[in-house]
């Protein structure tokens, strides 16, 4: 079955593929138009492999052949923003470096969306919904995502903390049990330090919620896995995709929780916000001051 994005496909792909099929990815990636007008003989030497090498790699991304292959490239090509005029120069205008940046991540935004599964998502909310405790996992951008969750879910009434710290993560985990819920969030799913806290809860008997990509090391240790296939811009400027996704699938769950918890739930947010409105300034008392 053909991937909706062959372009994503093969990012996705990279680590599967042999040492060689990997330099016909490569070439694919770098210079994808004129992969589309080469032959197969011209794309079998701008990546250094040989012809055979080439279809092997087709028929890898489930193309039929060489063909089919052009005509998914092209398709996949017209419909992906991220090869557009994306990179930001040092000579942009505020309007060109403005548009850039809020167009890379609405097109990457919309790709993880219509790629999230439902199903996953129900369990998990249902998941979360019903945990005795909620941790949030994660390092570096995604350690900043595990604290925005921390302080989104801290609405549900229900006990909910994030570690950004292998330590913490290793002695919480060992005491968690099977009515607590970890969430690991990662882009790659490839960081050792989380892998290791993760086999941890998992032994503890606690359920694994993974927001990382799906092909992964990570990924395969989770009791389920939402799938957040968003490539990673490499431009020196660009902010990081993944984490506004995660971001993103953290309040995507808030809500599902939120509405999973019915009339009460609803109460107890509304008398939070209420309470929080008593702590900010009138309009009249941040108006400027009137002379006499």
């Amino acid at each position: 079955m053909l991937h909706n994005n062959l372009l994503l496909q093969i990012r996705e792909s990279l680590n599967r593929f042999s040492a060689a099929e990997r330099k016909v990815a490569a070439a694919v990636l770098a210079q994808p138009r004129t992969a589309i007008s080469a032959s197969i003989s011209e794309l079998s030497r701008q990546a250094g492999v040989s012809e055979p090498t080439v279809v092997r790699f087709c028929r890898r991304i489930e193309c039929d052949g060489f063909q089919e292959f052009k005509v998914q490239l092209a398709q996949s090509l017209a419909a992906d923003v991220s090869y557009l005029d994306m990179d930001i120069r040092p000579d942009d205008s505020a309007a060109a470096y403005k548009q850039k940046v809020f167009d890379s991540v609405i097109n990457s935004l919309l790709t993880a969306r219509n790629q999230l599964d439902n199903t996953v998502l129900e369990r998990s909310v249902a998941a979360l919904a019903g945990a005795r405790k909620i941790e949030f996992y994660g390092f570096v951008a995604s350690g900043a995502v595990a604290i925005d969750a921390q302080n989104k879910f801290f609405h549900f009434a229900v006990p909910c903390v994030a570690y950004t710290d292998l330590h913490m993560q290793l002695m919480s985990a060992a005491a968690l049990g099977p009515q607590d819920v970890v969430v690991a969030i990662s882009h790659t799913g490839r960081t050792k330090e989380l892998i290791e806290s993760v086999k941890v809860a998992r032994q503890s008997g606690a359920t694994v919620i993974g927001i990382t990509a799906d092909d992964s090391p990570l990924a395969r240790l989770c009791s389920l896995v939402i799938a957040v296939k968003v490539p990673e811009n490499t431009d020196l400027y660009m902010p990081t995709i993944s984490r506004i996704a995660h971001l993103l699938v953290i309040d995507v769950l808030a809500v599902g929780v939120a509405l999973h918890g019915g009339v009460e739930a609803a109460k107890r947010l509304q008398k939070m916000k209420t309470v929080l409105q008593g702590r900010r300034l009138s309009g009249e008392e941040t108006s400027s001051p009137q002379h006499d």
